[in-house]
């Protein structure tokens, strides 16, 4: 039985993703300084206007508002024309420190003050409570769903065309959505490509859907996925001139589909940019998805959800799962069992383990967290260690 999968992809130019890049960009400037920094930075954009807020404990100095604008201009927006520009947006700034009650939760775990642990790992606790996923499937090379793949393919695709002046007319805000039919779990061609993307004023709207066709969408998509049967969209609202912060106002964390598996699976909630390694809501999704595709690379399933939960202020989770849909080579629960015995899920060894506190978040901000070389999440150098103990 054939279905539809759906997936979309924003360029770093949306208005969201402008507020992403700008507290990932905090993040980073404040890691570099202070590796051990509490950090959860919450950016608005809209029309002239930037306001970062949050809380930050850092011994560190950071000038923001030249943070902020330089980040704008490397996105793009770099003309007042635009109704949006580094140069001349007003940059407003709210941050205060970590509430102590959260901050000792964290520095010392109920396991430590509590029980009495002496554990250097149980040392740390969670930054909040909440529950994590992360997915690996063997329907791509770099398993992750095939939808969301290409949406980000054609998010980037459309970015290069734009900075390299390829398409000359293209401004910063994009957006690209992919429908995938698949025959049971198995993705047979692209049903829809859409693209809607940010525009001079001047070009006609053929032109647009003849260079987005040809120049973006059946270069980002391998022509295998293509067929007689695939629709394009592009542009269908019609023309796309005012667009970015001057368009829609943009919120750190509102595409959290958009970063991390397209729908494919459940999300726990919590978003990632602006946030410290100590904040599980980040870390811990970015350790599920290490779990997960370490799994699927060991070939111990097809596709593999991993689910972990956090109480505030306690160390060890609360829970954790292996879903392998029944791709599984032996029942889930003896996969959770030989999980837990090779990755640990506290905090501390998150952190140590992935080597998180450092300035690497900035190009997380767009384009999807998951699925990309060069983050430390996307290892598989735990497979050899699964197969000794699942053989």
């Amino acid at each position: 039985m054939q279905r539809l999968v759906t997936s979309e992809s924003v360029t770093e130019g949306h208005p969201d993703k402008l507020a992403d890049r700008i507290s990932d960009a905090v993040l980073d400037a404040i890691l570099a300084q202070d590796p051990k920094a509490r950090v959860a930075c919450e950016t608005l954009v809209t029309t002239g206007l930037v306001m970062v807020a949050g809380e930050i404990t850092t011994d560190s100095y950071v000038d923001i508002p030249r943070l902020v604008r330089q980040t704008v201009l490397e996105v793009g927006y770099t003309r007042a024309k635009y109704g949006f520009d580094g140069d001349t947006c007003a940059v407003l700034t709210a941050i205060d420190e970590q509430s102590p009650d959260i901050a000792g939760g964290v520095n010392e775990s109920w396991e430590w003050r509590v029980l009495g642990s002496r554990d250097e790992f149980d040392r740390v606790g969670a930054g909040d409570q909440g529950l994590m996923f992360g997915y690996a499937t063997d329907e791509t090379p770099e398993l992750m769903p095939l939808p969301i793949s290409l949406a980000h393919r054609l998010t980037r695709r459309l970015a290069e065309a734009r900075k390299t002046g390829e398409i000359p007319y293209l401004r910063p805000d994009g957006k690209a959505q992919v429908t995938v039919v698949y025959e049971g779990q198995k993705p047979l061609y692209v049903g829809t490509a859409l693209v809607s993307t940010q525009h001079s004023e001047e070009v006609e709207a053929d032109q647009i859907h003849h260079d987005i066709r040809t120049k973006v969408i059946e270069k980002a998509i391998p022509e295998e996925y293509l067929s007689k049967e695939t629709l394009y969209l592009v542009n269908p609202s019609g023309k796309f001139v005012i667009g970015g912060p001057h368009g829609d106002t943009g919120l750190t964390g509102r595409k959290i589909i958009v970063d991390t598996y397209g729908g494919a699976v459940p999300h726990g909630g919590g978003a990632f940019s602006g946030k410290d390694p100590t904040k599980v809501d980040r870390s811990a999704a970015y350790y599920a998805r290490y779990i997960a595709k370490n799994i699927v690379a060991a070939g111990l399933a097809k596709r593999a959800l991993i689910e972990l939960a956090y109480a505030i202020g306690k160390a060890r989770p609360v829970g954790m799962r292996v879903e392998t849909f029944g791709t599984g080579i032996v029942p889930d629960e003896k996969i959770t069992e030989v999980a837990q015995k090779v990755f640990d899920a506290r905090p501390k060894a998150i952190i140590e383990n992935l080597k998180l506190q450092r300035p690497i978040y900035t190009p997380t901000s767009a384009y999807g967290h998951f699925g990309r070389e060069g983050f430390p999440w996307e290892n598989t150098d735990k497979v050899e260690e699964l197969r000794k103990l699942l053989p």
